[in-house]
């Protein structure tokens, strides 16, 4: 009651306090919602196209035709190994084994290369993916990309890029010819697809795992292996892990896209250090007004000490009142940073009139925000408190 008692009795500054912490709260739930919603967009975006972790199989080396002799000196020039389409070994008892793994959510055996697109005087080169549907829709969900037509792959069948489509002149339910170094085939368009990047679009073909396997010339083979993981976080540790467990090639996407990973660290650090300095403030505020209210309670302090209040009394009553600044303006934080976050999905637009990204503030990071800010309020009020409770009670009621 004393607490709230002097609490109520500075209320201009116990309003700007308030106020501040507010703010500062505000300022730190909204920040990690946003940048949580930014990393989250950008990772749908650039691994909406690839799997999350590839298996393939081990790169093609020369063997040295003798073992080195100790202390011999040898001159040798070595030329590296072209590289060749090769199905990664057993594959079919692999996939079961890799989808037994507690974090993977699906594994999609793909057989890729180069080819050409041909439909009258058209040329164009194209990246031949043949793909078992369901497996690979699991993996990069291609059904959600599709801009015009059902996905479908029965024999003869082909899922063609929209950029493909344009260069080539050809819409859903034409036929172009896929041309590769040892055969040929007459496919039939059944979607087009929209995969994000201008690139991909512009280059992609999708078949029948068997039809890209007769093209390819790798019967029963499997140049890959896609996976999808429920954490997409734990590719690099994964891949690690397999590489020594199997012998294939692993590849994580972060190794794929090292400069994006970059990117988001130095997003990850930018904002600590934003929540930090903000942090930093919110207890220099409090402290500050504590400070002062020590100052301007010191007779109060005196009478209640001569009352016979003792000094762990008396530290109470200021902790209690950083606990409250802190909890109050930590709701009205939230409160604030909700709104903060309605203004920006409803007015931070697009080209095409649809929200930048997603965001939203979780439960969890709510409660620590709050929790944390309510934790620094009790912190910020030791110094004073600890100055209030050693003062002098004659000392005090004489001033």
């Amino acid at each position: 009651r004393v607490a709230l008692r002097f609490l109520r009795e500075g209320r201009m500054q116990t309003v700007l306090i308030i106020v501040g912490v507010a703010a500062g709260v505000a300022v730190i739930a909204y920040i990690s919602a946003l940048i949580s919603g930014l990393q989250s967009s950008t990772l749908t975006k650039t691994l909406g196209a690839q799997a999350h972790l590839t298996l393939q199989a081990p790169d093609d080396r020369v063997t040295p035709a003798a073992a080195p002799v100790p202390g011999a000196t040898v001159l040798t020039e070595t030329q590296p190994r072209a590289q060749r389409l090769r199905s990664v070994a057993n594959w079919q008892a692999l996939v079961p084994l890799l989808e037994k793994l507690p974090n993977v959510a699906g594994v999609s055996p793909m057989v890729s290369g180069a080819g050409l697109a041909l439909r009258g005087e058209a040329v164009q080169s194209i990246a031949l993916m043949g793909v078992d549907l369901d497996r690979y829709d699991r993996v990069v969900g291609l059904r959600s990309k599709v801009v015009s037509g059902t996905a479908r792959l029965a024999p003869g069948e082909a899922i063609v890029g929209r950029e493909l489509a344009q260069d080539l002149g050809v819409r859903v339910g034409d036929r172009l010819t896929v041309q590769t170094g040892t055969s040929s085939e007459s496919l039939r368009v059944t979607a087009l697809v929209d995969l994000g990047v201008k690139d991909l679009n512009r280059r992609t073909v999708i078949v029948p795992l068997r039809a890209a396997q007769n093209l390819l010339a790798l019967p029963g083979g499997a140049t890959e292996l896609d996976l999808t993981l429920h954490d997409v976080w734990a590719a690099q540790r994964l891949a690690a892990a397999l590489r020594t467990q199997f012998p294939v090639k692993a590849e994580s996407w972060q190794e794929n896209n090292a400069q994006l990973v970059s990117a988001l660290n130095a997003q990850s650090v930018s904002t600590a250090i934003i929540r930090g300095v903000v942090l930093a403030v919110v207890v220099l505020g409090i402290a500050s007004v504590l400070v002062v209210t020590v100052v301007q309670k010191r007779r109060e302090i005196g009478i209640l000490r001569a009352m016979g209040a003792t000094r762990g009394q008396v530290m109470r009553l200021f902790l209690v009142q950083g606990a409250v600044v802190g909890a109050v303006g930590s709701v009205l934080g939230l409160l604030l940073a909700v709104a903060l976050i309605g203004v920006f999905t409803g007015f931070v637009r697009g080209s095409d009139g649809l929200p930048l990204f997603h965001i939203h503030l979780p439960l969890d990071t709510a409660l620590r925000v709050a929790l944390l800010a309510t934790v620094c309020g009790v912190l910020a009020a030791i110094a004073p408190a600890r100055r209030a409770a050693q003062l002098d009670p004659a000392q005090a009621i004489r001033l």
